[in-house]
């Protein structure tokens, strides 16, 4: 089976589980799971940052990070789509307490002016603007980036206005090697810091949230209290060190992969508004239900299960498990398909 609804459904590689079954383990309650530690060490230190924790997930990474730099009544800027305020349950208000000022910004990028249009005033009628939170690549805008000049033109802004940053980073390192950009310079630029592990980068679970020392102590207090805290979890942690050092630089395998898809859409009648891939993520529109079933069937009777962003729109996203026999064997399905 092909399944391209998500770069979620990877599975461990034969070297990623030989690192997992040798990892040296303890309980990382007590701090004990050097394993752990080696991974928090080595994502703080990768984007120039003091600290890190592991984590099950990447919204829970999302909201720890919102939890530790906002207080209560707080409100938040961000792109209408972003992950953290569309896909986590209403975490920020149930976890954070605080609201949303989305922006309907093009492509999911924010710019300097949408910060400075959406400061709340100073007046008790309304929350207090505190954190702009960034998502880099845009899932919902269909995997584009951010470069680094735009990040630091945004955050200057933010921080102009005394306002705090985050980064959701789920898939910041397709959007570093789409760029050509260093992990390195993005510490500087946020105050906390979500990277996930077990989309692009095939680890079957877990996320980190990086920061400096004291947001980290925060955060793991917050963890706690989210049910996030883990015993035995170097086992876990040793996927994350196996991606980190073998999986970011074949993204870009990803991401030809996809445009190669996109290119072959352009010749279909029946595809409308396709977004140009930067990474590993293609979005295009169909006209009507009746052609969305139809070729979601036709698709799965072939061996490939594709997902749906919303009614219309379709998405594919290629990954570690997609190669390239796999890749003709799906443009040999599309041509087959009669809209």
């Amino acid at each position: 089976m092909i399944d391209l609804r998500s770069d979620t459904v990877t599975k461990p590689t034969s070297a990623m589980l030989e690192a997992m079954f040798s990892a040296k383990v303890g309980d990382d309650v007590y701090d004990e799971d050097e394993t752990v530690n080696a991974l928090q060490q080595k994502a703080a230190a990768l984007f120039g940052m003091e600290d890190a924790l592991f984590c099950p997930s990447g919204t829970m990474t999302n909201q720890i990070a919102m939890r530790i730099i906002t207080e209560p009544q707080d409100e938040i800027i961000c792109y209408k789509g972003a992950h953290v305020y569309k896909y986590e349950g209403g975490g920020l208000a149930y976890n954070s307490q605080v609201s949303t000022r989305t922006i309907n910004a093009v492509d999911g990028i924010l710019k300097p002016e949408d910060i400075t249009e959406n400061i709340n005033p100073d007046n008790i009628h309304y929350p207090r603007t505190s954190v702009v939170a960034l998502e880099n690549s845009v899932n919902r805008a269909g995997g584009t980036c951010y470069t680094l000049q735009e990040i630091t033109d945004v955050v200057q802004e933010a921080r102009k206005h005394g306002l705090k940053t985050h980064l959701d980073g789920a898939r910041v390192f397709n959007a570093l090697i789409a760029k050509g950009e260093s992990a390195q310079a993005y510490g500087q630029h946020f105050d906390t810091i979500s990277i996930c592990l077990s989309k692009g980068l095939g680890c079957p679970i877990g996320s980190l949230v990086i920061g400096n020392k004291a947001l980290m102590k925060k955060a793991k207090r917050s963890r706690k209290v989210l049910g996030g805290a883990m015993r035995q979890v170097g086992y876990l942690a040793a996927a994350g060190i196996y991606a980190l050092d073998h999986h970011v630089e074949r993204l870009a395998e990803d991401h030809q992969r996809a445009e190669a898809i996109a290119k072959h859409l352009t010749t279909k009648s029946y595809v409308s508004n396709l977004v140009a891939p930067q990474t590993n993520i293609v979005l295009f529109d169909l006209p009507n239900l009746d052609i969305v079933n139809r070729l979601l069937e036709h698709l799965k009777s072939n061996g490939i299960l594709a997902g749906m962003m919303d009614t219309l729109t379709m998405r594919f996203v290629t990954h570690l498990d997609f190669n390239d026999d796999q890749l003709t064997q799906f443009l040999k399905a599309l041509d087959t398909f009669e809209a």
